[in-house]
């Protein structure tokens, strides 16, 4: 990078590895407004809020510009402000004004630059078509008529996640951030993370809340209603009430939660110590007994729906481990609910996650009880604020108070499950205790820790070695899985969490979800493991006497029937079946060909050509109707086709004339006897 120095308002500034002027601007205590600008992003200079005037070249965009020895920067002048009133004019008349009722009011960019410049009139009209609301999503909700073309959102699920659910479409005055084909959201690849949401600048996407309905039950009397609170929650509360983050505030939120009118305020905590022990236990069994290997974690949503979606041949290898939310709700509906003498439809079990990708976990028809969900609702750490201020609770003055029995008490080895890497730590803290049956005393697995998008670690334990992987970012997941498919790596185990940073950094925390913010948080949680007196699972007795009287022990029939799940391959795109031979009402045998996205990469769009092929050779066009459809969800065992009722899977172009005239062929030939 360029050395050198450059005048910023009269004030000469070292560049030194600056990659732009905006950067050298901040380091010279100029807080340049931006929009468009996100340091962990690509630079894509358009809203040009950040223009400065450079002597000898005008004004220049600060973001895209790189700096060079001996320039002269100017920031604030005449020129440059009229400019940025200008924007935030023209940005708000093109964004629905109705501020006061907004989800984001208070934490808007925009409102607060609005503020910022004096701007206190707009002299243009509102916009004059309102666009529909995408509210289709369980966890994100979309409203482009608050889009302000920032892209920022657009770059995040390409670049971060690897998606690419939104993009720019149309032109001109008609441009719009949508989904591709203007899909709602529920219908395309989103895995409901919502780091979309936490980095837009308005209220274009917001977290679908559920705020009243927990008020409503609540207010209740015939229902108990429960509340589980996650590790990355208490790091983060703190900054909706002017705390830093990661500063402490457990004791103030338990009691926040009880002044609201929870019934019983549990700590996921619990659940994760039972997590890494049923996982724990299942990767010893698949070294044991040669399982599919590498073992990757499970307790990410959003991961879990992008391998369903994308990678189906490696739901064999995700643990059948349910997430600690899902294991809290199966506690809850399943044994709590009868100790206290309730059905599970009597006791709602409230979850406060830092996650969206928690909201769609919750409504996943295989963790029900009787027909109930096992989490009625899921808060995020925003809601729960929301809440906090509407009863008129003054957080900060609260008295610590400590979590209910029995679930209530976790290890400090489920705290760090908040932070990326600390899946895997606490289960190397479960195993190197379970494998040498002693008292290993504390240990602390650093080569996990930290923000690298990709860590690899190995470790000797009971006479093996054990290599791991921890990942975060969908992009980086993608990555890793591309070298392990490839065979230039191999691992025993990998952890996958889909946000930056992990939990932390989940789309539901306090604005702005930044990279400094994920480290204040992250340095919390370790704070936090530090303060606890248990460090291990196995130290943890309320689990162990759980597990006793519940399931009699761990990982055994009883604990999977109800602490694990299986997951199947998803579909990405939904629709009719496109008809690919002309459509003649009495032929015989119809045969769909999946064209989704798993089976066309197999190669179903050369299948269907081959088929098409056949059936003109042997004369059975008449008799055949080939059309191509979207899923028949065997994506894991090969390209599908579908002979009248029948699926047949594993079809290869090699093997496709065999299966034509076994299996199509042959259905025809009765009808060619008639």
């Amino acid at each position: 990078m360029p050395g050198g120095k450059v005048t910023v308002d009269g004030h000469v500034v070292e560049i030194n590895d600056a990659r732009n002027i905006l950067e050298v601007v901040r380091r010279a205590g100029v807080k340049l407004p931006t929009f468009c600008y996100h340091s962990e992003l690509s630079v894509y200079g358009a809203c040009r809020m950040c223009m400065v005037e450079v002597e000898g070249r005008g004004l220049v965009a600060s973001c895209s510009t790189p700096p060079e020895d001996g320039m002269v920067i100017h920031t604030n002048t005449s020129r440059t402000r009229r400019l940025r009133r200008m924007i935030i004019e023209l940005l708000l008349a093109n964004h629905e004004r109705e501020c006061t009722s907004c989800e984001r009011s208070g934490s808007c960019k925009l409102q607060q630059l609005a503020r910022q410049m004096g701007v206190t009139k707009v002299r243009f009209g509102q916009r004059d078509k309102k666009l529909p609301v995408d509210d289709s999503s369980p966890a994100i909700v979309k409203n482009p008529n608050k889009c302000i073309l920032c892209g920022d959102c657009v770059r995040m699920c390409k670049e971060i996640q690897g998606l690419g659910v939104w993009d720019f479409a149309f032109r001109g005055s008609k441009t719009q951030v949508t989904t591709a084909f203007n899909k709602p959201l529920a219908e395309v690849a989103c895995v409901n993370c919502g780091q979309c949401v936490a980095v837009c600048p308005t209220g274009a996407l917001t977290v679908k809340s559920e705020v009243d309905r927990v008020w409503e039950a609540i207010q209740d009397p015939h229902k108990v209603v429960v509340v589980q609170v996650a590790p990355a929650v208490r790091v983060a509360i703190g900054e909706e009430f002017g705390l830093l983050p990661g500063e402490k505030a457990t004791g103030q939120l338990v009691a926040a939660l009880k002044k609201l009118g929870f019934d019983r305020v549990f700590d996921t905590l619990f659940a994760a110590d039972m997590t890494t022990t049923e996982e724990a236990l299942e990767l010893l069994d698949r070294l044991a007994k040669g399982g599919r290997l590498p073992l990757f974690t499970s307790c990410c949503p959003a991961w879990v729906k992008y391998a369903e979606q994308f990678h189906a041949d490696l739901l064999g290898n995700l643990s059948t481990c349910r997430s600690p939310q899902q294991m809290f709700g199966s506690l809850v509906k399943k044994f709590y609910a009868r100790e206290i003498g309730k059905s599970p439809r009597d006791v709602v079990c409230v979850s406060v996650m830092p996650c969206t990708a928690k909201k769609f976990e919750a409504r996943r028809p295989e963790f029900t009880t009787d027909g109930v969900p096992d989490v009625d609702f899921v808060l995020t750490t925003v809601e729960l604020a929301q809440m906090i201020k509407e009863a008129g609770i003054v957080f900060n003055e609260l008295e610590p108070e400590v979590f209910d029995s029995p679930l209530g008490m976790g290890s400090g080895a489920a705290v760090i499950y908040g932070a990326s890497g600390g899946v895997m730590e606490s289960v190397v803290r479960f195993v190197s205790a379970h494998l040498t049956g002693s008292d290993v005393g504390r240990v602390d697995f650093c080569p996990v820790r930290g923000m690298q998008g990709i860590k690899e670690a190995e470790l000797e334990i009971g006479g093996q070695t054990l290599k791991m992987a921890v990942v975060h970012g969908l992009a980086n997941a993608e990555k890793l899985i591309g070298r392990i498919k490839s065979g230039d790596a191999f691992y025993h185990a990998v952890e996958v969490m889909a946000c930056p940073g992990g939990c932390l950094g989940g789309g539901g925390q306090p604005y702005p979800n930044s990279t400094a913010a994920r480290l204040g948080r992250m340095k919390g949680l370790y704070a936090l493991d530090r303060a606890e007196q248990l460090h291990r699972p196995q130290d943890n007795i309320f689990v162990s006497r759980a597990y006793e009287k519940w399931f009699g022990g761990p990982a055994n029939a009883n604990t999977h029937h109800s602490l694990h799940t299986h997951y199947y391959p998803r579909r990405r795109i939904s629709g009719k079946p496109v008809e690919v031979t002309e459509h003649r009402e009495g032929r015989p045998v119809e045969v769909s060909v999946c064209v989704g996205t798993n089976c066309y990469l197999k190669g179903s769009y050369d299948i269907l050509n081959r088929f098409i092929e056949l059936a003109r050779q042997m004369g059975l066009t008449d008799y055949v109707q080939l059309r191509g459809t979207f899923c028949l969800e065997c994506c894991d065992r090969g390209v599908s086709i579908k002979v009248n009722d029948e699926i047949i899977t594993g079809v290869t172009l090699d093997n496709a004339e065999e299966v034509f005239k076994n299996q199509i062929s042959a259905k025809v030939r009765p009808h060619l006897l008639v």
